[in-house]
């Protein structure tokens, strides 16, 4: 069973969809016409898929990567596969022999060599492609993958632009071929009998014109040694999609998902509003609940001041009737005790004592006028 390989970001994995399927998938099917009939060796072959393609069109197929874990996937995985084997090795040391290929592809490898390597990878090239051999290669342009988009790939030790490729490939391959590699996103329409022209248009509604290929974001490069070596020509452009057309689906599936989510915001902004009304009504009734208690607690200030002075004149009111019951109770004590003497007076003169002294008593009273002067 083929071991399981985890995506990384940057070693492609025929599972995967979208843009980064549509630019590997499409090198290889465009290196099909290279191959036919021909041995073969896919330098940096990763998991296997690509040279799995071209053997189905070439004589033989020898993939190549320096990762031991990539090439063991590779062997378990197309097992069984006719005339296609994968061995271990670094794209600036093959191992194979010399002039043992008519063939070399390797994609999006050159980039991941530091720069003192470089050369010596296209000398390897140069050593094992026999006389005639051709060269198929791509290599990310660093003004439009990385400048361009202030984009770093940490596993890009060295990228080149079109000058810096050139003068790598230098003397060993002086003739070539170019070609551009970028998304395209737009219509396509084509004769159902068939053609080899191409043009391509860009406008809109005001004008229409001929449109200038765009800049490269990967260069792919058909070398030789000698330009006699070099293939024909082949179609000024070269569209690819996957089967299923997974990309367009992916789109379609977005945007669906766009507008869903923009119903969803709608939805969202009316019961915001919704709410909205809801709490400055709210605010409404909290302002007035806020007036009320204002004015309960103005009301429950002004009670509380006449309780307070209620409650002193009432202090002031008990002093007072507590002043008035102790001068009434003093005087009620003195009568009392004016009663009792009274009482003892009177007892006092209905006894017979009284009787007996009273005569005397009246004696003493005349007496006592008669020495007045």
């Amino acid at each position: 069973m083929a071991e399981s390989f985890e995506f990384t970001g940057e070693r492609f994995l025929p599972e995967l969809s979208g843009e980064i399927a549509h630019e590997h998938w499409h090198r290889y099917a465009f290196a099909r016409r290279f191959v036919a009939g021909r041995r073969v060796v896919d330098v940096a072959c990763g998991e296997g898929y690509g040279s799995a393609l071209l053997a189905g069109l070439a004589q033989s197929v020898v993939g190549v990567d320096i990762d031991a874990a990539a090439v063991a996937h590779a062997k378990a995985a197309y097992a069984g596969r006719p005339r296609l084997r994968f061995v271990e090795g670094s794209a600036a040391d093959l191992p194979l022999p010399d002039a043992s290929a008519d063939t070399i592809v390797s994609f999006e490898t050159i980039e991941h060599l530091e720069g003192a390597l470089q050369p010596a990878m296209i000398a390897e090239f140069a050593r094992v492609l026999a006389p005639g051999g051709v060269l198929v290669l791509s290599s990310p342009n660093r003004v439009e993958y990385s400048e361009a988009r202030n984009y770093v790939n940490p596993f890009h030790l060295r990228e080149l632009d079109r000058d810096e490729l050139a003068a790598v490939l230098g003397a060993a391959f002086p003739a070539r071929r170019w070609y551009r590699q970028r998304r395209y996103l737009g219509s396509a329409l084509w004769a159902e009998e068939g053609g080899a022209a191409a043009e391509v248009l860009t406008g809109d509604g005001a004008a229409v014109a001929e449109s200038a290929p765009p800049a490269a974001m990967y260069f792919v490069v058909v070398a030789a040694r000698e330009a006699a070596a070099l293939p024909p020509p082949g179609p000024s452009l070269s569209l690819f999609t996957d089967r299923e057309d997974r990309e367009w689906s992916r789109i379609d599936r977005e945007a669906r998902e766009v507008l869903r989510l923009d119903a969803l915001l709608k939805e969202r902004d009316a019961a915001l509003d919704r709410q909205t009304g809801h709490v400055h009504h709210l605010e409404a009734l909290v302002a007035e609940r806020d007036r009320g208690l204002a004015a309960r607690d103005r009301d429950l200030h002004a009670a509380r001041q006449a309780l307070d002075a209620a409650t002193a004149q009432r202090a002031a009111d008990a002093a007072d009737a507590r002043q008035q019951v102790g001068a009434l109770e003093a005087e009620r004590q003195r009568l009392e005790r004016a009663i009792a003497a009274q009482e003892r007076i009177i007892a006092y003169r209905q006894s017979a004592r009284w009787w007996l002294a009273l005569p005397w008593l009246r004696l003493k009273l005349l007496f006592a006028r008669g020495r007045r002067p």
